[in-house]
């Protein structure tokens, strides 16, 4: 069980670092795929800090709890996703409900899952 958990975070981990690195080397290109639109290189150099970060992070920390069986690293991915959850669904309430928003809520919701689920596989 604890190796189908490893990979399960491994996957996870390579996938946020995949979009985390993508938001450094081609800030436009993934902004855009994420409906978001830098105006100048003020622009660019926040998507790259913050959305960037935000990615890498959680990848980061995702990769030393399956690295290690370790539960405790685990947080760190689960608080940034339950945020970025909640957020969504704050944008849900305050500003409608549009069909882009839902795939990447499914998205979070399965990553939430799939980390819970390895938390307790770590012990």
């Amino acid at each position: 069980m604890q190796a189908v958990a490893r990979l399960a975070v491994g996957i996870i981990a390579l996938f946020n670092l995949g979009i985390g690195l993508a938001f450094w080397a081609r800030p436009e290109a993934i902004a855009a795929r994420f409906f978001v639109a830098p105006t100048d290189v003020q622009g660019l150099a926040t998507v790259r800090a913050d959305f960037g970060a935000f990615f890498i992070g959680a990848a980061l920390f995702a990769l030393a709890g399956a690295w290690r069986t370790d539960a405790r690293p685990l947080v760190v991915p689960l608080a940034f996703l339950a945020l970025a959850l909640a957020g969504r669904a704050l944008s849900l309430v305050t500003d409608g409900v549009n069909p882009q928003a839902l795939p990447p809520m499914v998205v979070e919701v399965v990553m939430i899952a799939m980390l819970l689920w390895a938390r307790r596989a770590f012990g």
